[in-house]
């Protein structure tokens, strides 16, 4: 267990809430002043790397995640154009146990149909996706509109395939029994775990937030076990410590048949099991965990899985035919055509498409390939950063880190003859399009994705 550092709060901090601490002796007994002492102490630093596209990091290991590493300062993410190419996620290390949830329910061993249905900002949807098989169906859903573009960001600049994003109230998924395999709840929480990090949270928290967080969980909860197939994984998580949000909705899942599969976590990596739960669910504190506040629990719904699934593969709408030549797998894509813009999934999931979409509001029924504006058709910025992508279809633009920064704001790019569309790349990586306009290179990097901070 780590020792927690000795720190001064900052001036004009916000104190915890003194309800908080008192409900906190209820569960944490002698270690409440430890606790307390270290949500005023600096949270650690931690990112997950995308293995598709960086191999490596230097850092210290996350023990509960293969792709996790600390890093021992927390450098400016935003001017760091890796991060926006995709190849990293800046994530809170205790959140990464859902790695452990996961591989324990055996889901990663078979394509599979997985839905996160509180998905944004998209922490936990992007390493989810690369826990799965690459033929696996990921449908990430946000209810809240405002919060949905940061999703789709996060996942498209991931850049693995067969990814979903719908926009609907937990109630609809009720209308799907039975279509999914493993079901991720990531509720809407208190979010004790983020006093640490998050003034705000601190500031929201009272006891009648914690019992209406409850009353959501249990809803949620609900439509996501009817759409849970048998046999499948339903994983349930939050950030706070209120057993009401936590211990309470496993214990309900269990009046409803659910069966624990059992976590292991070695003592030392600090998490501590729940009781009552048949090893099912685990805590994570600041003061036992190199991480922020977590609550995780991992259960099994009875029943025979389904193992092979039968799709009649009918043809979707035919996209232009110049963008096969974008595609680095020619073969066996499934198109969909929604508002001007082309999306692509694997075509044994296109019946399911049309499931979802009966049920569902799709904000993107696959990954974004095309956008067609008038007779032309134009790349998506998410298929310059698509493992789907053929690069060798584009002229190719190496930039240094000072040019792909200038992109990056939206800036323009200076060029010899330039025509045509062409890839910008930075060490390697796919970073986005650029336009040919004679003497430059027009940007159309989105507008909502530009870096605001100065770089110069």
């Amino acid at each position: 267990m780590p020792p927690a550092r000795a720190h001064r709060p900052a001036p004009g901090h916000v104190p915890v809430p003194v309800a908080f601490g008192e409900r906190a002796a209820t569960w944490l007994a002698d270690e409440r002043t430890e606790l307390l002492t270290a949500l005023d102490a600096p949270a650690h630093t931690s990112i997950r790397i995308n293995a598709r596209k960086l191999p490596g990091h230097p850092g210290e290991a996350v023990p509960w995640c293969a792709t996790g590493r600390y890093l021992a300062r927390r450098p400016v993410f935003t001017l760091d154009p890796l991060m926006h190419a995709g190849c990293y996620y800046v994530q809170e290390a205790s959140s990464m146990l859902l790695e452990v949830a996961v591989r324990a329910s055996g889901a990663m061993d078979r394509d599979i149909v997985a839905l996160d249905m509180c998905a944004a900002p998209g922490g936990k949807s992007t390493h989810l996706r690369s826990l799965l098989t690459p033929g696996s169906l990921l449908v990430c859903n946000e209810a809240v509109p405002a919060r949905r573009p940061a999703l789709c960001e996060n996942l498209w600049k991931w850049g693995w395939p067969n990814v979903v994003v719908s926009g609907s109230a937990a109630a609809h998924f009720s209308a799907l029994p039975g279509l999914f395999d493993l079901v991720l709840v990531d509720a809407p929480c208190s979010g004790e775990g983020m006093f640490r990090k998050d003034p705000f949270a601190r500031q929201q928290w009272s006891p009648a937030l914690v019992a209406q967080c409850a009353r959501v969980q249990r809803d949620i909860l609900a439509h996501a076990w009817a759409a849970l197939a048998p046999g499948g994984t339903l994983v349930y998580s939050t950030c706070t410590w209120e057993p009401e949000e936590n211990e309470d909705q496993v214990r309900w899942l269990f009046r409803q048949g659910a069966e624990p599969i059992v976590l292991a976590i070695p003592p030392d990596w600090g998490p501590v099991p729940s009781e009552g739960t048949g090893g099912a669910a685990w805590r994570a504190y600041p003061h036992r965990t190199r991480g922020e506040g977590f609550f995780i629990a991992a259960l099994r719904k009875p029943g025979e899985a389904v193992h092979v699934r039968t799709d009649h593969h009918r043809p979707g709408a035919a996209p232009p035919a110049e963008c096969k030549k974008w595609c680095a797998t020619h073969q066996d894509l499934h198109t969909t055509e929604q508002d001007g813009t082309w999306h692509v999934v694997d075509t044994v999931h296109a019946d399911r498409l049309r499931t979802l979409g009966t049920a569902l509001t799709m904000a993107a029924p696959g990954v974004p390939m095309a956008v067609v504006k008038g007779n032309s058709i134009k790349p998506h910025p998410a298929w310059a950063l698509n493992s789907g992508l053929e690069r060798t279809a584009f002229e190719v633009v190496e930039a240094d880190a000072d040019r792909t920064m200038a992109y990056l704001h939206g800036e323009a790019l200076r060029a010899g003859p330039a025509r045509g569309t062409a890839l910008l790349t930075h060490a390697g990586h796919p970073i986005g399009w650029l336009h040919g306009a004679g003497t430059r290179w027009n940007n159309p990097w989105p507008r909502a994705w530009r870096v605001r901070m100065p770089h110069r």
